[in-house]
């Protein structure tokens, strides 16, 4: 299909983009292994940008708007959209414009916390807090999730055991990466109340909240009828879900009492963002829920396809439908493929998923799988996988994989 589409054919914004196309592009995805490897790995989706979008950015083209950033009406863009996803109403006043996600998480922590600190993250964890934290002087405290027969959920008892020792910081990831868990608000109420207990900051990352699917349900960290919701700063972006980081924007938001933490960012730090990633972002929140609508739609039907195709070809693989995001995790120690499932699939079987021993200690065995894309690139990649257990593995592929 011609990548001309944007998105409102049968298979949505995720089929509007044929394998060549995809190939053509400049981003991480595609360009980091040869172009024998098919890649399902970081989290970049294969979808044009929806049209308000794209609007929005053609128009700052033409009128050479190009110079530094600052917020504009981005804020209230996002105010708009969180009032009508999450009932949350919040300030536009009081958010503060940085560069992406990560950058906001370790901005406020250097608010909130001293060097040394300890700041605990819930694992398997988002590769980058184990690379970014320890680089400002932060100690990561790895606490799990508990995984049981029906997936993922909090460990409350561990979390709390974590906190005694001394933290400083909760950083939440909510909706979780990798695992897709969404806590619910009854979750967030009890880490509220250990937070309060034991005088820890909450900064939630929660990147993936446009991405939940029916059934689950987001709640704003900050949102929460809590003291330590009130004293929590949430970092939020368009950029997962309208597929735009490499335009760099995101927002942080603070709940009522660390308004005044917020604040004390410095301007250098807005404008650091990018001005393309500003209006994105503010046409996403605005204009792009109906775009939005139509990607779920077909990241639905990817996550039982997913779950179809790995029952058929691999067995063995655990895979619980996530309740959010287009990532799947997936549980490969039954396969006898070692501590690093991904290795083999890249050498086997050319395709490139994301090694679950860069998410923590829990990630040994498993691997993320990206499913936003086209259906016919999803099944593909299982079949490579399949293929590469039977024996049948890629070699006219795998020979250029030789250097990796």
């Amino acid at each position: 299909m011609s990548g001309s589409d944007t998105g409102h054919g049968p298979g949505g914004p995720l089929s509007a983009y044929s394998l060549d196309e995809l190939r053509g592009r400049h981003s991480a995805k595609w360009r980091e292994y040869p172009p024998e490897v098919l890649p399902v790995w970081v989290a970049e989706m294969d979808t044009p940008l929806a049209e308000p979008i794209a609007a929005a950015l053609a128009a700052a083209i033409a009128r050479g708007d190009t110079g530094y950033a600052v917020a504009c009406g981005l804020p209230e863009a996002f105010a708009g959209f969180a009032a009508r996803r999450f009932g949350w109403h919040t300030d536009p006043a009081a958010m503060r414009l940085v560069p992406d996600v990560m950058a906001g998480i370790l901005e406020v922590l250097h608010l909130v916390t001293e060097p040394g600190d300890r700041v605990v993250v819930n694992t398997p964890a988002y590769p980058p807090y184990f690379y970014w934290l320890p680089r400002i002087g932060r100690q990561v405290v790895q606490s799990p999730l508990a995984l049981g027969p029906d997936g993922y959920r909090l460990d409350l008892s561990a979390l709390e055991r974590d906190f005694a020792a001394g933290a400083a910081a909760f950083l939440l990831c909510n909706p979780h990466n990798p695992t897709g868990l969404v806590l619910t608000e009854e979750d967030l109420l009890a880490v509220a109340a250990l937070a309060d207990r034991y005088g820890v900051r909450v900064v939630s990352d929660e990147i993936h909240a446009p991405l939940v699917y029916a059934g689950a349900r987001h709640v704003p960290f900050p949102s929460l009828d809590a003291p330590a919701a009130a004293r929590s700063i949430a970092i939020v972006s368009a950029s997962k879900a309208w597929n735009l980081a490499g335009l760099k924007a995101a927002l942080a938001v603070p709940g009522p009492e660390a308004r005044r933490d917020l604040a004390r960012i410095d301007a250098e730090v807005s404008e650091s963002s990018g001005m393309f990633g500003v209006i994105a972002s503010e046409a996403a929140f605005t204009a792009g829920e109906p775009w939005l609508e139509a990607l779920m739609a077909g990241l639905a039907a990817n996550r039982a396809l997913l779950g179809d195709l790995l029952a058929e070809r691999l067995p063995g693989a655990g895979y619980q439908p996530p309740q959010a995001t287009y990532l799947a995790w997936l549980d490969l120690r039954a396969l006898g493929l070692g501590d690093d499932p991904a290795e083999w699939f890249l050498r086997r079987g050319a395709v490139a998923l994301y090694s679950g021993l860069k998410f923590g200690a829990p990630g040994r065995g498993f691997a993320r799988f990206n499913f936003g894309t086209s259906a016919e690139l999803v099944a593909d990649a299982v079949g490579r996988m399949a293929a590469s257990l039977d024996g049948r593995s890629h070699t006219a592929r795998t020979g250029a994989l030789d250097a990796l």
